[in-house]
């Protein structure tokens, strides 16, 4: 059973792709749709929420596209997720249930563990998946490492 909702595992994958091709330039949104076989407006909205949260930058002109906002060993996975959960929202669910068992018995025990779940991604940085990202070669053989901060 997978935990992460597929729209945060492609809030992560987006995150560390653009961490690992984002020099010297932005990595444009149709690029990187490319590299994970989506259409390029599907990431739109989600690249945007990490915008907005200070996880990406967005770069405009001919040759924008989206950088890291900070540095790589200053994200985790887990921010990321947040984001791209509280982007989602429960729209597409439905009405919430009207339930004592849902409030006092269900909904805590789902909020702990969907929190102690959080908080292994929080000690996972972009960092640490870049690398093993680059020892794994999932783009194939990267060109120079680093992560320059000025």
């Amino acid at each position: 059973m997978i935990l992460l909702s597929r729209r945060s595992q492609l809030a992560i994958a987006a995150v560390v792709d653009i961490a690992l091709h984002a020099r010297p330039s932005p990595v444009a949104a149709k690029h990187l749709a490319a590299r994970h076989d989506l259409p390029p407006r599907h990431l739109e909205t989600l690249l945007q929420a990490l915008v907005r949260v200070g996880i990406l930058k967005g770069v405009r002109g001919p040759r924008g596209g989206y950088e890291l906002a900070r540095e790589r060993r200053r994200v985790t996975a887990g921010a990321i997720a947040r984001a791209a959960m509280q982007e989602a929202g429960d729209d597409g669910l439905g009405p919430a249930p009207h339930s004592r068992l849902v409030d006092d018995v269900i909904g805590p025990e789902v909020m702990r563990a969907s929190q102690a779940f959080l908080a292994v991604l929080d000690g996972i940085t972009v960092e640490e998946l870049c690398r093993r990202a680059q020892d794994e070669a999932v783009f194939g053989v990267m060109g120079i490492d680093g992560d320059f901060t000025i």
